[in-house]
């Protein structure tokens, strides 16, 4: 249409009932409603518009008191005073060779702050083109990140020096780290290993970043330039994340599968895997990046499934340890991996389990024929199918029992339980509804166990043990840390919590008053504390600095024990407080 001619009369109609702009839409729609009378529905209809959202506009626009519809916008500031006060600066700078960073720390020291942004802008509209890569000698002297040595247990000095390390706690691992002899588990594994950091030397060096609570390798940085975690590690400077990203993907599962092996023999004795009873779960660790090998499974955590790495735990119920952990899982293989461990616990310990409690999704019932053919007592909640319900529902009250549970702190501690007899796989076994446990619903165990019910509920309560210990790995230990910038093998990563969560469990039990605690509760009380660190000719001595708990140390006999280090050349830790 040429400029200036007449618009039709149709043209100028669709300006009114076919508005462009947001705004006018809504002015031309309540016009519709208010001035016209049309219904609400048909107003909304015929502009576009919900009934309900409709609704709520002609609200907000009762309630407002002056409406704008056809505000002319206003013009912006067409000047900008920091940028023209600095201008003839910036360009002087320039010329001089200074860099954007340079000139904007000149501007603030001038009172003329301008962002590096902005001093970009300013030389890009005065032509300026950017400045080439400069040599680092040709920088300004300033102070810059310092460059450490690479790791290398030829270099370990024990020459006489004193120094402050924030890693002061770690040294209370140091008699268990001593008596599971790295050595001997990293040659019965077969890790690998250089001249610079031989394999017991990685694995100590992983395991001190995983008892001081390290959440992604990529923080591992801030640490490298602390003599105290190097010097526990046996090394002059601990690993950077390159190193540790490299070295876990060297290890393969049957290595991981005899590093728990080796780890379990050598701590044979200790009393720290009884072996009487195991908690048994998984748990799906979270992965948020793409990699086509990762498949979906349920996150309770996250109430859905979704990208993640399925992994098996089995848990000690008196040591409070995880004893076994398994990452290389698939689909269609989670029914099998009980058998896995059962497995794996005969070929170290010559012997059956003894006891198993899981949940009723970690194997299928046909399995459960298999455990009892085997001589072993499990215990395991049954899934409540409609047919199960209905069947609770139509007991009468008179069919349950009243037990008392022996847990004097449990709120719930007077269930009602109703016991029968079942045949699954031509096996039978005894299945008991139980009611007022603190949940909803029934809650319905199927177990071989021939104890009395009482004995069987109050078992079966304590499995809440590994749902805290999982609690506490994923807080502390950082189980589901796989968005790292630094990849570790998650499988590797799991021996190391088990490993970990054992030595924080020994530790423990030396601690009055710490034998239920958790790992984080014992990191924040008793090992997060820096400490002074003097190297004598024959000795360490570690003293600690002054804190709330350290009485609790003291009284531990610790102190006392002064212990030779053999990846000290011999040399003795003494601590002291």
């Amino acid at each position: 249409m040429p400029i200036g001619a007449p618009k039709s009369i149709s043209t100028c109609k669709r300006f009114f009932l076919e508005p462009s702009s947001p705004k006018q839409r809504q002015y031309e729609a309540l016009r519709a409603y208010f001035a016209e009378e049309l219904p609400s529905a048909q107003a909304a209809r015929a502009f576009g518009y919900t009934p309900g959202s409709f609704q709520v506009m002609c609200h907000r626009f009762r309630r407002e008191p002056t409406p704008s519809f056809f505000v002319t916008p206003q013009p912006g500031p067409r000047s900008q005073p920091k940028k023209s006060a600095a201008r003839d600066l910036v360009v002087e700078l320039r010329k001089r060779n200074h860099s954007v960073y340079e000139i904007s720390e000149v501007l603030k020291s001038r009172d003329l702050g301008l962002s590096p942004t902005a001093v970009r802008e300013v030389l890009k509209a005065e032509g300026f083109a950017p400045l080439p890569r400069r040599l680092e000698e040709e920088r300004p002297d300033r102070p810059r990140p310092t460059i450490e040595a690479a790791a290398d247990v030829r270099q370990l000095s024990l020459a006489p020096r004193r120094f402050e390390t924030a890693c002061g706690g770690l040294f209370l691992f140091v008699p268990g780290l001593v008596a599971l002899a790295l050595e001997g588990i990293a040659k019965s594994a077969a890790l690998p290993g250089s001249k610079m950091i031989p394999a017991s030397h990685a694995l100590r060096s992983m395991l001190a970043l995983k008892l001081w609570s390290i959440e992604h390798r990529s923080h591992v940085m801030p640490h490298v330039a602390d003599e105290g975690l190097s010097l526990l590690a046996g090394l002059n400077v601990i690993p950077k994340r390159s190193f540790l990203s490299e070295y876990s993907s060297r290890v393969g599962h049957q290595q991981i599968v005899d590093l728990q092996a080796a780890y379990h023999k050598q701590i044979d004795g200790d009393g720290l895997f009884k072996g009487e009873s195991f908690n048994l779960d998984f748990h799906s660790i979270p992965y948020y990046g793409e990699h086509p090998l990762v498949q979906c499974h349920f996150v309770a955590m996250r109430s859905r499934r979704q990208k993640s790495v399925l992994t098996f735990l089995a848990q000690d119920l008196d040591g409070r340890a995880f004893c076994y952990a398994n990452a290389d899982l698939r689909k269609g293989e989670e029914s099998e991996e009980i058998f896995t461990f059962i497995a794996f616990w005969k070929r170290v310990h010559r012997a059956l389990p003894r006891h198993l409690v899981f949940d009723s999704k970690l194997t299928t019932l046909a399995n459960l024929a298999r455990l009892d053919t085997m001589g072993i007592t499990f215990m395991t909640l049954r899934a409540r199918s409609p047919s199960l319900k209905q069947e609770g529902a139509l007991l009468p009250a008179s069919a349950f029992r009243e037990v008392e549970l022996d847990v004097p702190t449990r709120r719930y501690r007077f269930p009602k339980v109703y016991e029968r007899a079942v045949q699954i796989a031509k096996r039978t076994f005894r299945q008991l509804v139980i009611k007022d446990l603190g949940h909803e619903e029934s809650t319905i165990l199927l177990t071989n166990d021939r104890k009395s019910a009482k004995n069987v509920i109050t078992r079966y309560a304590k499995r809440m043990l590994i749902e805290n210990a999982l609690s506490d790995a994923v807080r502390f230990f950082h189980m589901n840390a796989l968005s790292s910038a630094v990849g570790i093998k998650v499988d590797f990563d799991m021996a190391l919590l088990v490993i970990a969560s054992g030595l924080y469990r020994q530790l423990a039990q030396n601690m009055r008053g710490y034998a239920d605690a958790q790992a984080g509760h014992i990191f924040r009380d008793l090992i997060n504390m820096p400490a002074t660190v003097t190297v004598g000719a024959s000795d360490v001595t570690v003293r600690f600095h002054r804190r709330a708990h350290l009485p609790i140390i003291i009284d531990s006999g610790m102190l006392d024990s002064p212990v030779k280090v053999p990846w000290w050349n011999g040399s003795t830790l003494r601590m002291l407080a």
